[in-house]
C-alpha cells in the first residue's frame, strides 16, 4: 500500500515537472508564446504545443508511478484520474479562452495516456 501511493505522488509530481519545465522552454524558445501566455491568447499551434506538453507529461505520470507501484492497474490509472479531478474545475473555469476541441482533447486524454506510460513499463 506505502509503494502504491508513493507511486502515484511520484507520478503526480513527476507530471508537474514535466509540464512547468516544458512550459518554461517553450517560453524561452518562442518569444510569440512568451508574449501571449499570461493572456492565454494562443494560436492553433500554440494549443497544439501545449496539448503535446500535457500528453508528454501524462505519459510520464504513467511511466513513473508503474515504475514504483508496479503490479496493480488501478494504481497505475489513480494519476489520470487525479489528474482529470483536478483539471475538471480548472478547464471550466477557462472554457472560453480555447475551444471545445481544446478541452476535450486534454480531458479525456490524461486517462489513456497514463495507462499507455504505465503500460510500457509492464512491458518493458
Amino acid at each position: 500500500m506505502v509503494r502504491a501511493i508513493l507511486g502515484v505522488v511520484a507520478g503526480l509530481l513527476a507530471f508537474a515537472a514535466a509540464a512547468a519545465v516544458a512550459g518554461i522552454v517553450m517560453r524561452g524558445a518562442w518569444p510569440d508564446y512568451a508574449r501571449v501566455a499570461d493572456a492565454m491568447t494562443f494560436t492553433l499551434p500554440m494549443m497544439l504545443a501545449r496539448l503535446s506538453i500535457g500528453a508528454a507529461a501524462t505519459i510520464v505520470a504513467g511511466w513513473v508511478t508503474a515504475v514504483i507501484s508496479r503490479p496493480s492497474t488501478l494504481v497505475r490509472l489513480a494519476p489520470g484520474l487525479l489528474l482529470l479531478a483536478a483539471f475538471i474545475p480548472e478547464h471550466i473555469t477557462l472554457w472560453e479562452k480555447f475551444p471545445v476541441w481544446y478541452h476535450l482533447t486534454f480531458l479525456l486524454s490524461l486517462i489513456p495516456l497514463t495507462y499507455l506510460g504505465g503500460l510500457r513499463v509492464s512491458r518493458g
